[in-house]
């Protein structure tokens, strides 16, 4: 397994980021509460590197109360005015650096996933899980517009597990036989640079 990042790059950028972005965390706190009753946070279990579970932390951008599946897709109406804007800018995954802080997870890496699709995972796809999940990945960057991608599919349940969890990990797999500190700088550049777009691309 090639090493990326060393882990003090991790540390000291979400450190960074979390405390000089603080005022505009806070204004984001505010209309999370203000959208809709609820807690500011959402939590949800994923699993990590070595298969342990953990406690991914996002803004909330859905109604609390309300039921579905457990993918999201473009216009769920359970999704707040100020969620659809968090999610559009992923302003909502910026919690995750406090994953990150905690070495939970890393900047970069595949994105960690629910423990009910890790169970079908073979052995070549639990490589995955020998590395800290991230904030970003080639894969993630690919699927950015997921949300969109999977609205479109007769049955989501069926194409998230079949066709767009099986290439997010296809890809994941070829990053990390490849994967230098360089090009996890590239990945997080990449990022920076797709957020602002639109539709699937």
């Amino acid at each position: 397994m090639k090493p990326g990042l060393p882990r003090w790059v991790d540390i000291t950028v979400a450190r960074a980021v979390l405390v000089l972005g603080a005022p505009l965390w806070v204004l984001v706190a505010v209309a999370v509460r203000a959208s809709s009753p609820g807690p500011v946070l959402h939590r949800s279990v994923r699993v990590g590197r070595h298969g342990q579970e953990f406690q991914l932390l996002k803004f909330r951008t859905m109604r609390t109360g309300t039921s579905g599946p457990a993918v999201t897709v473009s216009g769920d109406d359970r999704v707040t005015s100020i969620g659809r804007f968090l999610r559009k800018t992923k302003l909502d995954e910026v919690p995750q650096l406090l994953n990150v802080n905690r070495g939970e997870m890393a900047l970069v890496g595949p994105r960690p996933e629910d423990p009910k699709y890790v169970a079908g995972y073979d052995r070549r796809e639990r490589r995955v899980l020998e590395v800290r999940p991230g904030l970003t990945s080639p894969a993630s960057i690919r699927y950015r517009h997921e949300e969109q991608i999977l609205a479109a599919a007769a049955d989501l349940e069926r194409c998230y597990r079949e066709e767009v969890l099986p290439d997010k990990l296809r890809m994941d797999i070829a990053w990390l036989a490849d994967r230098t500190a360089w090009g996890d700088v590239r990945t997080m550049a990449r990022t920076a640079r797709a957020i602002p777009s639109r539709g699937p691309g």
